[in-house]
């Protein structure tokens, strides 16, 4: 089993299964990922996810000993192999359930890319991200580079992906890239508090801000206030904002829970 599902309350929990080889990518994950994520996003009853690893190591990328057998492949066939691990960063970033990437021991190569791709990135004060592709004469893939252009200035982008050394936790913390850094071992404890916050909130609200958010990075300013403005109209038509608005007057918490999926 490459991937282990379970689900506490309202939070989804995917947990990628290789340990004996640090939750190394397997071909099993291309399609195991993007199907969970599929699944949650179908299922009203699920409010947010978390991501993680399996033991003491989130992910170290791509299986070496099946990326040396690629020079005997065409690069049509080498792009259809990369084209999966892409479906997985596209399923993480499509779906409208908001993911949280629980980081524990190291994310490295296109593991790193996976945490990256998630919306928030919870890591243990121990652990380390690095884009090591350099080290095995290959460049990276999983949209790496995309991901550390949001955060980093080209030179610092060019260190990372040239020299491929380890880049602790608490340096992209302090840029920004790492939401919480936490005690080693508690870091899918900390990103299900985080989910369960999320998951007790309002779903169609919360899928809103993940498009918006995402959007944001590639659209100009016109762009962005259009899609703001057609993505408000729709909230202020949502028995979300209805139930929001009449729990503000009446000095009570709002009760999203109930409404979930409905639109």
């Amino acid at each position: 089993m490459s991937l282990l599902v379970r689900t506490e309350g309202a939070v989804r929990i995917l947990v990628n299964s290789n340990p004996a080889a640090r939750n190394a990518i397997t071909p099993e994950l291309y399609d195991a990922l993007p199907a969970a994520l599929n699944e949650a996003a179908a299922d009203p009853a699920i409010g947010a996810i978390v991501f993680a690893g399996d033991g003491d190591f989130f992910c170290a990328g791509g299986d070496l000993r099946q990326l040396a057998t690629r020079r005997d492949l065409t690069i049509p066939e080498r792009l259809e192999k990369i084209g999966r691990l892409h479906d997985q960063i596209r399923a993480l970033r499509a779906c409208p359930k908001p993911v949280i990437a629980a980081v524990e021991g190291g994310a490295a190569g296109a593991g790193m890319s996976l945490a990256l791709a998630c919306d928030m990135l919870v890591a243990a004060q121990d652990a380390f991200f690095t884009m090591a592709y350099i080290k095995v004469g290959l460049s990276p893939d999983g949209g790496a580079t995309a991901f550390l252009s949001q955060f980093l200035p080209r030179q610092q982008m060019m260190e990372l992906c040239l020299l491929g050394e380890r880049i602790p936790a608490a340096r992209l913390y302090a840029l920004g890239a790492v939401n919480r850094l936490v005690e080693p071992g508690t870091a899918v404890e900390e990103a299900l508090r985080l989910a369960e916050r999320i998951a007790g909130g309002p779903a169609n609200a919360a899928a809103r801000i993940k498009r918006l958010c995402e959007n944001a990075g590639h659209a100009s300013l016109g762009e962005q206030l259009d899609l703001e403005a057609a993505l408000m109209a729709e909230s202020q038509g949502d028995d979300e904002a209805q139930e929001g608005i009449r729990a503000f007057f009446e000095k009570r918490a709002p009760d999203f829970a109930s409404l979930r999926g409905k639109h």
